[in-house]
């Protein structure tokens, strides 16, 4: 088994066509036996990718409306949520001390390394990383 982290910029890909789309839907479709991880930020920033390319005119409200429903649905049963506590916000914060990161980057990365070490002690599922 596969398991993906996935950030924002990447899962966005799923639900807009652009370059990588077709990537992104063969690996989250539920036949693919893949497991997609993603932080809980993502909620927001997929959504306001979503609004921007309402608001700019690519998305009409409807098909902004259905995507949002869609990716809802999803997030409810198909994603593995890493949550934002107090703890991975404290790591997020060091990562930015560290390096050039902007802050939901660094939680997405906090958030990554939270669950590497689970992935690192098993051989029988690999974690991917994969962002835009």
């Amino acid at each position: 088994m596969t398991a993906y982290f996935l950030d924002s910029s990447a899962l966005v890909k799923r639900y807009v066509p652009e370059t990588g789309s077709a990537w992104i839907r063969a690996i989250s479709d539920l036949d693919s036996g893949n497991s997609l991880i993603i932080a809980r930020i993502t909620w927001v920033e997929v959504r306001s990718a979503i609004a921007r390319r309402q608001r700019e005119g690519s998305l009409n409200i409807s098909d902004a409306s259905l995507i949002t429903q869609r990716f809802r649905f999803d997030l409810n049963n198909q994603y593995q949520v890493i949550e934002l506590d107090s703890i991975l916000a404290e790591n997020a914060g060091l990562l930015v001390d560290q390096y050039p990161l902007r802050a939901y980057d660094a939680v997405q990365l906090a958030s990554l390394l939270r669950i590497q070490p689970a992935f690192s002690t098993t051989q029988s599922t690999q974690l991917i990383f994969r962002d835009s």
